[in-house]
């Protein structure tokens, strides 16, 4: 299922294969079994959200799917709790990113990825966020589409809502001021009582972009793949 239709996206695999067209045609007409299978898959609706392919598609699935559904059980469970508990320090943890590469990295065999991928937080942009703008990306070929568009404005909605958090956190903890950095702009500090109010609107702002970016990936999506789950 490709943006040219389905049979247009099984030639232009089988092209790629390296078969002579010309040949490929004789055998097709020569075969009525082949003929019957080519001309079953027009069958299959050609819906313009899985331009890519249902092939690269399942591929896309089986590399990020389980980084987004941990990504989305830790947010509902374990983020949610600390969250309630107001455990800025376990929060702070969760969303920070992994280190930038260093020289000793580049002195590694693999460039000191493992390692810094360790230290990446539960819910951070680098483990989840990312994923969930590569999977978006999917649902586009030669320009963006639509559910690209939506699913990727929910993500950018998520991300905001966790930067935002990530500030709140070293806010409570005395490590950056109202307005951002070690100084701030400014701005009158909040209580603890404030920044846990703002810290449950985030949570929320943040779950809903999350529910409705797993609506859009959901709809008409191929039945072998998983539907994403909500929060």
């Amino acid at each position: 299922i490709t943006g040219h239709g389905s049979r247009s996206g099984e030639l232009v695999r089988l092209n790629l294969s390296g078969e002579d067209v010309d040949s490929r045609a004789d055998f097709l007409r020569k075969s009525s079994s082949i003929v019957a299978a080519v001309t079953s898959l027009s069958l299959v609706p050609t819906d313009p959200a899985l331009a890519r392919g249902r092939a690269t598609l399942e591929q896309a699935y089986d590399r990020y799917y389980s980084r987004i559904t941990d990504g989305g059980n830790f947010y509902k469970t374990e983020l949610k709790a600390m969250i309630a508990k107001e455990d800025w320090a376990g929060i702070k943890l969760a969303l920070q990113e992994p280190p930038k590469k260093s020289k000793a990295d580049r002195a590694k065999i693999d460039g000191g990825i493992q390692e810094r991928a360790a230290q990446a937080g539960k819910f951070s942009d680098a483990r989840v966020l990312v994923a969930l703008d590569l999977l978006a990306a999917q649902f586009s070929d030669n320009s963006i589409s639509p559910k690209t568009k939506k699913m990727k404005a929910d993500v950018d909605e998520i991300r905001s809502a966790i930067q935002e958090m990530s500030s709140i956190c070293k806010q409570a903890l005395g490590e950056e001021k109202a307005g951002g950095g070690m100084f701030g702009m400014g701005q009158k500090a909040k209580s603890k009582k404030e920044l846990a109010n703002r810290m449950k609107e985030l949570y929320l702002i943040g779950g809903n972009a999350w529910n409705r970016y797993a609506f859009v990936a959901n709809e008409g999506i191929p039945k072998t793949l998983a539907q994403l789950p909500y929060l």
